[in-house]
């Protein structure tokens, strides 16, 4: 199959003028019910610098947040939880693209205040937990549905921009199949003091070893779920903790080892330096993304490709992959590579045509078919 017969149709673009499928609002688009209020709010927006950007957002999540209080003391809690979830949304919005600044700092504590709130009825609980590895705290939240015994659990893995707190619905899916889950910033973002670096797969297994250890949890039987830099980061823990790790579900990951072409890299460039078009820091600072070019795309897969790791081979847990056709961050050849490589049977993939980066048009239908996978491959795992 000739994966690149076709020019794309689909750009992973990242205007923040503009609400897109595949856009830059595509990371929040499916933890808003009222896209026409995003709409409203960016039709606003007049600079993406701090002073414009945090108070623009930081309003719409602080109204939401007034309601759920008011739902709250009137007793609905059904209610508040929707309307805490919508302003932790906008303040991760406002948080964009991490807390590289002290009002960015206030604006994540905002977050993780809002989601705390929506946290507070759940049933089973929301537990706020501290996974330790070498002498450092990284805070996590785990959750685990109500049974007589041991069940299968999932480590749920965020990326570079998205948080914690905005994974609570990967966490509500595990319930829903009878799984347990941890969810854990990645290093170098949120609650998580490790730095972004190939050494850190370290944190993801102190977060297996937790998870191994929760008397709630059976240790025979733990997969892993991750987007975008997660799901780079879940095949590299399946490769250096292949004994743990039972199954993965890797969305728009890489780099995995597969060699871009020398029109996929120009493509690559060109996408990650659009991002550099916007200053989300103070004004007339630098741009939070580093210039990009070829040498540098190979000298991020020198760094971190499974092949060079030397874990490539060790990847033989069962594995879904998923991501869209047009993906200019994580080029599908990543999975057609991993496809190639490793046993016979036990991989399998679905790729979106139409679809960009994550192919989050269609997250309500991968994202609940994931859980389900998950279920099926742990349910059976020993």
């Amino acid at each position: 199959m000739n994966v690149h017969a076709e020019k794309p149709a689909v750009i992973s673009r990242e205007d923040p003028f503009k609400v897109e499928p595949a856009g830059f609002y595509r990371r929040w688009l499916s933890m808003l019910d009222d896209l026409d209020e995003l709409r409203s709010i960016v039709a606003r927006l007049e600079a993406t610098t701090e002073e414009h950007w945090v108070p623009l957002w930081r309003e719409a999540g602080a109204r939401h947040e007034d309601a759920g209080d008011r739902l709250e003391i009137a007793g609905d809690h059904a209610g508040a939880r929707k309307e805490y979830l919508e302003a932790k949304t906008y303040y991760a919005i406002a948080r964009f693209p991490a807390e590289i600044s002290p009002l960015k700092a206030e604006v994540s504590a905002d977050c993780a205040r809002a989601y705390r709130k929506a946290c507070l009825h759940l049933d089973p609980p929301l537990q706020v937990v501290e996974v330790e590895c070498e002498g450092k705290a990284i805070r996590a939240h785990f959750r685990a549905p109500r049974a007589d015994g041991p069940v299968p659990a999932v480590l749920i893995m965020c990326g570079s921009d998205v948080f914690k707190e905005d994974r609570g619905w990967a966490a509500e899916m595990a319930l829903e199949n009878g799984l347990a889950s941890l969810v854990m910033d990645a290093p170098g973002t949120g609650e998580n003091p490790f730095p972004w670096e190939p050494e850190s797969v370290k944190a993801w297994m102190a977060a297996i070893d937790f998870l191994a250890a929760r008397e709630e949890v059976d240790a025979g039987r733990i997969g892993a779920f991750g987007i975008s830099r997660g799901g780079y980061s879940v095949m590299q823990l399946a490769g250096t903790y292949p004994e743990m790790v039972r199954a993965v579900v890797a969305v728009a990951g890489h780099p995995f080892g597969y060699r871009l072409t020398e029109e996929e890299i120009a493509e690559v460039v060109e996408a990650r330096n659009r991002r550099r078009d916007f200053v989300f820091g103070p004004a007339g600072g630098p741009p939070f993304f580093p210039e990009w070019s070829a040498e540098a795309e190979e000298a991020l897969m020198r760094k971190w490709s499974l092949a060079e790791l030397g874990i490539l081979d060790r990847i033989t847990q069962p594995l879904l992959m998923i991501n869209g056709k047009h993906d200019h961050l994580a080029p599908i050849g990543n999975i057609y590579f991993m496809l190639e490589h490793g046993p016979v049977t036990g991989r399998e993939a679905r790729v979106y045509p139409d679809g960009g980066h994550c192919a989050f048009k269609y997250y309500r239908e991968w994202a609940p078919a994931s859980f389900r996978w998950l279920q099926e491959k742990l349910s059976g795992a020993r």
